[in-house]
C-alpha cells in the first residue's frame, strides 16, 4: 500500500480555508441527499470540510472520515457539525466496527488512490461498512471523456470568500495518457492583500470496465451506472463514472 503524500491542498489550514469557496453545493450533494432518503445511518468517506456530511446528519446517524485534520476542523465548526461523528482516518484502512445504510465518497475522492492496491483497499473499506441492505455511491472522472484535461498555462476565475472577500482561483494541470495520472496545481490570491497560496496534487483516471472488476472482487455489485449527477445513464464519452450499488 502506497503512502499518500502530505497534500497541502487539504492538510494545510491556509489552503483548506479555500475549499468551500471553490467547491460549492452542487448536483452531487443533491443526488446523495435523495439517495439517503429512508437511510437511518450514513458514512461519508473522504468527507472533507463536511458540508454534505452535516446535511446528512440532520435526520440520521452520520460518521465523517477524512485524513486531513484541517478539513475536519472546518467540518466540526459548521452548522450541524456537532451532530456528526468526525474521524481522522484513511479510507483504505479505517475500520469503525459499524455498518451503515449508505456510504458516500464524493468530490472525486476515489481518484486520490493512485494504485490498484490502494483502490482495492478503499473498496474493501466500503464493503466492510455496508449494512445488508445498504447502498454506496462514489464518483470518478471518466478517462473516455474528451473534454479538456490538460491545462498547462492555467485558467483563472474570481470567487467571493466568506471572510477574505474577492479571490482569484487558478488551476494548472497535466494529464499523462500512459499512466492515467493527472498532476495539478491549485492557487488562490486574495485580491485585497495580494497574498498567494498554492498546492499540488495528483489523481488517477480509471475505466469503468476496470472499476467493475475491482468492485466485483471486493464483494460489491452495481445496480446503476451514471454519467453525471443528473442521473444520465453512463456512456463511453460521459464526463463521470458514478456507480450506485450494494453488497453482492
Amino acid at each position: 500500500m502506497s503512502k499518500i503524500s502530505d497534500d497541502p491542498l487539504y492538510r494545510d489550514p491556509a489552503l483548506a480555508q479555500f475549499y468551500d469557496t471553490a467547491n460549492r453545493w452542487g448536483p452531487d450533494f443533491d443526488f446523495c441527499m435523495k439517495l439517503a432518503e429512508g437511510a437511518q445511518s450514513a458514512l461519508d468517506l473522504g468527507c472533507g470540510t463536511g458540508e454534505l456530511t452535516a446535511a446528512l446528519a440532520a435526520t440520521r446517524i452520520v460518521t465523517g472520515v477524512d485524513p486531513a485534520v484541517a478539513m475536519l476542523d472546518i467540518g466540526k465548526s459548521r452548522a450541524g457539525g456537532d451532530k456528526v461523528e468526525w474521524v481522522e482516518g484513511d479510507a483504505r484502512t479505517v475500520r469503525l466496527g459499524k455498518r451503515y445504510d449508505l456510504i458516500v465518497l464524493t468530490g472525486h475522492a476515489f481518484q486520490v488512490f493512485l494504485t490498484e492496491e490502494d483502490q482495492r483497499a478503499a473498496l474493501a473499506t466500503i464493503a466492510a461498512h455496508l449494512g445488508p441492505a445498504g447502498r454506496f455511491v462514489f464518483d470518478t472522472r471518466n478517462p473516455g471523456f474528451r473534454g479538456k484535461r490538460d491545462v498547462r498555462h492555467g485558467s483563472v476565475r474570481q470567487l467571493e470568500h466568506a471572510d477574505l472577500g474577492a479571490i482569484e482561483a487558478s488551476d494548472r494541470s497535466h494529464y499523462d495518457e500512459a499512466t492515467g495520472i493527472l498532476s495539478y496545481e491549485n492557487g488562490y490570491r486574495v485580491l485585497s492583500t495580494g497574498e498567494h497560496f498554492s498546492g499540488r496534487s495528483k489523481i488517477l483516471y480509471t475505466s469503468r470496465d476496470k472499476l467493475s472488476g475491482l468492485m466485483r472482487d471486493a464483494g460489491l455489485t452495481v445496480d446503476a451506472w451514471y454519467g453525471d449527477w443528473e442521473g444520465t445513464p453512463f456512456h463511453a464519452q460521459a464526463r463521470e463514472i458514478i456507480p450506485v450499488g450494494r453488497l453482492a
